[in-house]
């Protein structure tokens, strides 16, 4: 468990609104260690694979889409979770190609877990405050599918496990993690605080 691994990637609009440095300070602070980053400017093929690495994606996300406007009291622009998907990752593509993104491995116990929490909810607008995107965003569903774009939330942390093992190998090659210790793991990991 102390050496799980999550993707985290600071998206353009981070980037661009210069947050790379509080992002990567909350990750820090909770304990996390990073132990790899690169920045890119991801194609369009490259963000079509990440979203696409799992191949229940489109189904699961069109159908949590749909319900998502009819818990609102809206009308979804399709009852085809397939048709909704489809405009969701043409957006995605747009959004995420748009400029440099900062991809990121960050290791510690539950980092999934831990990284998702501190993250918060896609939608900054219902997101808690304390949270990356509740504290840092406005945008909402409503006004980017208003704008026909997507939503802006500064950053895409793995969903799990298993999704973060996929994505991790999509943008890095193994001799890019760097293995090594820094000194607050003693105080975290080891079973007595002096170690003895």
């Amino acid at each position: 468990m102390k050496n799980e691994k999550t993707l985290v990637m600071i998206k353009p609009d981070g980037i661009q609104r210069s947050l790379m440095g509080e992002i990567i300070k909350r990750f820090e602070r909770v304990g996390l260690k990073m132990v790899a980053a690169k920045m890119i400017v991801p194609t369009t093929e490259q963000i079509e694979k990440h979203y696409t690495l799992d191949p229940e994606w489109r189904r699961v996300t069109g159908e949590k889409t749909i319900k998502g406007y009819k818990d609102k009291g809206l009308e979804p622009p399709s009852e085809d979770p397939l048709e909704i998907t489809a405009i969701i990752l043409k957006n995605l593509k747009n959004y995420m190609s748009s400029g440099p993104v900062l991809a990121m491995i960050w290791q510690g116990v539950h980092s999934v877990k831990i990284v998702r929490k501190l993250v918060g909810g896609t939608e900054p607008f219902t997101s808690d405050v304390g949270t990356i995107r509740g504290d840092y965003v406005i945008d909402s569903y409503q006004l980017s599918d208003q704008d026909n774009r997507s939503i802006r939330n500064l950053v895409h942390a793995s969903g799990s496990v298993e999704e973060a093992n996929m994505e991790i190998e999509h943008w890095f090659k193994p001799e890019e993690i760097i293995d090594y210790r820094v000194v607050q793991e003693q105080v975290l990991y080891d079973p007595t605080v002096s170690g003895k």
